[in-house]
């Protein structure tokens, strides 16, 4: 699989892993939402490993502005993912925590789509090597 594909495939696959973990999650069936919790980072390793094969066939410093304002969105987001992990530990000894899990999710999930969002920008307004 091409980096073009496998991008747009694991994009797409880690952004339904998201929703599943969403409706998993309101539906407090803890077991199918710590898998799809799982699938969703898995996945999402891989649409990094395939982005980072995909910057490489662009010339993204063309793209402006774009390239730094999403590498560190990409790296924010990243790290953000810690944050319902450990409010989610910390919900499965305690409910109490359940309303800021849920909004540290949504704000991950929100980073997530800013982030798909730049990216998109970032190669589309980035000149592709070998392009005259």
């Amino acid at each position: 699989m091409g980096p073009t594909t496998g991008f747009v495939v694991f994009l797409l696959i880690t952004l339904a892993c998201l929703g599943a973990v969403i409706l998993t999650g309101r539906a407090a069936r803890r077991a199918a939402h710590l898998s799809c919790v799982a699938a969703a980072v898995a996945c999402l390793g891989v649409t990094i490993y395939f982005a980072e094969q995909l910057g490489g066939l662009y010339d993204l410093e063309a793209a402006g502005w774009i390239t730094p304002t999403h590498l560190i969105l990409a790296k924010v987001t990243v790290v953000a993912y810690l944050i319902p992990v450990v409010t989610g530990l910390r919900t499965i000894r305690d409910e109490a925590g359940k309303g800021l899990h849920c909004k540290a999710a949504h704000l991950v999930i929100a980073l997530t789509v800013l982030t798909a969002i730049s990216g998109t920008a970032m190669v589309l307004m980035a000149t592709p090597l070998g392009a005259s």
